[in-house]
């Protein structure tokens, strides 16, 4: 499959993502963020176990439980405490900061060379990210500041450890593991810090049936897929197009509006997501060429 198509594939994944915000505020009910973390996480991750009848054994079975935690259990958990405690444009800001922690983890993890282009790019992500979502209003709270990088950074070491610890397994099978140890170790953290759930509506189950299914299996399978295949450098930078799927949403269904100083935040963060997994492949091919001499 040409590569450029392996790169569309794994960009639905935080395309889709963008519409996370606009499900929840619309459709699930508030205060209640472990909880819907843990949701969105184990049935789906239950289904899909179902569907590859494989359990991981050995040394995977610890692998699993900590790529759980870091993809999903502590990055969801850190990603709702900064949602409740910053405007959603200061926590995206923050978390756009993500790629530029992949470059300096691959680097000292996978032994990959520090791209110039990749770190420019890193920078016009969190700056087009800001232009996009910031406003001047924004308030910054302590805990709020520390949540966001703590996500951040606990997904890019899942990102960099998902493909250093790369199973001998499909995408669906990794994806299956994953949710499940997340959804597992967030059980006991819903059950211990959060009242139970009110009686749900079919607006609340279409939200955690949305979220489970297509915002976590359908899109980590493909995000695990794209790890695989084109690296954690190359794939983090995509992540950037989701506080832009927000913001379209936002201006398409909840009829927000779009200043050019926001445009401009959108284009450059488009354009960074471009530049650095296009530095990524430059530094494959590069790679590649002194062996074929």
């Amino acid at each position: 499959m040409p590569r450029s198509l392996d790169v569309l594939l794994t960009a639905l994944a935080p395309t889709v993502w963008g519409s996370t915000y606009i499900v929840t505020t619309e459709l699930l009910q508030e205060g209640y963020p472990i909880t819907a973390a843990m949701l969105r996480a184990l049935p789906a991750g239950l289904l899909l176990l179902l569907i590859v009848r494989s359990l991981p054994h050995g040394r995977w079975i610890v692998r699993a439980l900590v790529l759980g935690a870091l993809n999903f259990s502590v990055f969801w958990w850190l990603l709702f405490v900064s949602a409740y405690r910053l405007p959603g444009g200061v926590a995206a800001t923050i978390g756009a900061v993500q790629p530029l922690i992949v470059l300096v983890l691959a680097r000292h993890m996978m032994e990959q060379p520090f791209s110039r282009t990749g770190l420019i790019a890193g920078i016009m992500g969190v700056v087009g990210v800001g232009l996009l979502v910031l406003t001047p209003e924004a308030a910054l709270d302590t805990v709020g500041i520390f949540a966001a990088l703590g996500g951040a950074s606990s997904m890019a070491l899942g990102t960099v450890l998902t493909k250093t610890w790369q199973p001998p397994v499909s995408p669906l099978t990794l994806t299956a593991w994953q949710l499940t140890a997340g959804g597992i170790l967030l059980l006991p953290a819903a059950l211990m810090f959060e009242p139970p759930l009110p009686p749900l509506s079919m607006s609340n189950v279409a939200g955690f049936v949305y979220l489970g299914l297509v915002g976590g299996a359908m899109t980590y399978i493909l995000w695990f897929r794209g790890i695989a295949l084109l690296g954690p450098s190359a794939v983090s930078p995509l992540g950037r197009l989701s506080p832009v799927a927000a913001v379209l949403l936002g201006w398409f269904i909840l009829d927000q509006t779009l200043n050019p100083l926001q445009l401009f935040g959108m284009v450059l963060a488009i354009a960074s997501a471009w530049f650095g997994q296009r530095s990524q492949q430059t530094q494959s091919v590069t790679a590649v060429l002194p062996q074929r001499a």
